[in-house]
């Protein structure tokens, strides 16, 4: 990757943009629809489980440490972060089409402001390299973290997928990856491809942490200028869930104390997880979609949920990126 540059172009975006729509059967449905594997996995909010593991895989690629650390609100407000990921995830899964291609284009168009060079050698990428965020094997990287990361999570809490459900939930998520910017020619074709691609990945010289990623890295798992606290079981969980490299690297313990919390959790959270209602288990947006397709209003409690996980009432469109990632 150290040597491949391979921007998405505007041209490029708008062929995919217009591919997504011409091969979208319900527009009110969205990109995915209630039958969908997609639906039923991204509506738990266990998912968030692996929230940690994901942001800590894409900060040990220096282009995205150096971005989230010259361009981003990470370090003054995560949880703003937090919401507008979220915002643009939920958007593109639970949304419209049309909700879904707004939610593509302010990415896109937040990624052609991001841009610069490396701080510091880090892995295979010397200092002062270029890099910019609107970059194909990047986004790629990206999006591979949360798919990984959403499946791990899911199948701790809940019985695990079967084989032809990954390799389903897969396909489904090739047209998410579109909605990123990833042409389909540089994604794996299938569910074990797409496996080997990670492990190539975690083996390869691609990635690195290096002081600014492993103090990014901290606060992330601390919550460090939120409000919002951190437990100490979740960042055990997160660093089980990293190679060994990367636990080290980034100066995660996990000793015999994180070993026996990972343990408890793994007793404790999937049974207690299962219980829960519908309405608080489900996250609000998915709650909103089903509303949407039901001509029903939705209630408080959704509106609630959406607020937690997005920031705002419901999903909308979004057509002017805000100044910070």
């Amino acid at each position: 990757m150290a040597n491949a540059f391979i921007p998405v172009s505007r041209n490029e975006i708008e062929t995919l943009w217009t591919s997504v729509r011409e091969t979208t059967p319900s527009p009110r449905d969205g990109l995915f629809g209630p039958s969908s594997l997609s639906w039923r996995i991204n509506r738990e909010s266990a998912l968030f489980l692996g929230a940690g593991r994901a942001s800590l895989l894409q900060l040990a690629h220096p282009w995205v440490a150096a971005a989230l650390d010259q361009h981003s609100n990470l370090r003054t407000d995560p949880l703003a972060r937090f919401h507008k990921t979220f915002r643009l995830i939920f958007t593109m899964i639970f949304g419209t089409l049309d909700q879904a291609l707004a939610a593509s284009r302010f990415l896109y168009g937040l990624h052609t402001r991001i841009e610069g060079e490396l701080p510091a050698a880090v892995a295979r990428y010397p200092q002062g390299s270029r890099y910019e965020a609107n970059e194909a094997r990047a986004l790629l990287w990206v999006y591979a973290t949360l798919i990984d990361s959403a499946l791990l999570a899911h199948d701790f809490v809940l019985p695990p997928l079967t084989a032809a459900e990954r390799q389903t939930y897969y396909t489904e998520s090739r047209r998410m990856a579109t909605l990123f910017g990833i042409p389909a020619s540089m994604l794996p074709p299938d569910w074990p491809a797409f496996q080997a691609y990670i492990a190539d990945m975690l083996a390869s010289g691609d990635l690195g942490v290096d002081p600014l990623a492993r103090e990014l890295a901290h606060r992330v798992l601390h919550g460090r200028g939120s409000w919002v606290p951190v437990p100490g079981w979740y960042r055990a969980l997160t660093a089980s869930w990293l190679p060994e490299r990367l636990r080290h690297d980034f100066a995660l313990g996990f000793g015999p104390r994180e070993q026996r919390a990972v343990a408890r959790a793994a007793r404790w959270l999937p049974p207690l997880y299962r219980r829960l209602p519908a309405a608080v288990r489900f996250v609000g947006p998915y709650h909103e979609a089903s509303a949407r397709l039901a001509g029903r209003a939705i209630g408080p409690l959704t509106t609630a949920s959406n607020r937690f996980w997005m920031g705002q009432p419901r999903m909308m469109f979004m057509d002017t990126p805000s100044p910070s990632a």
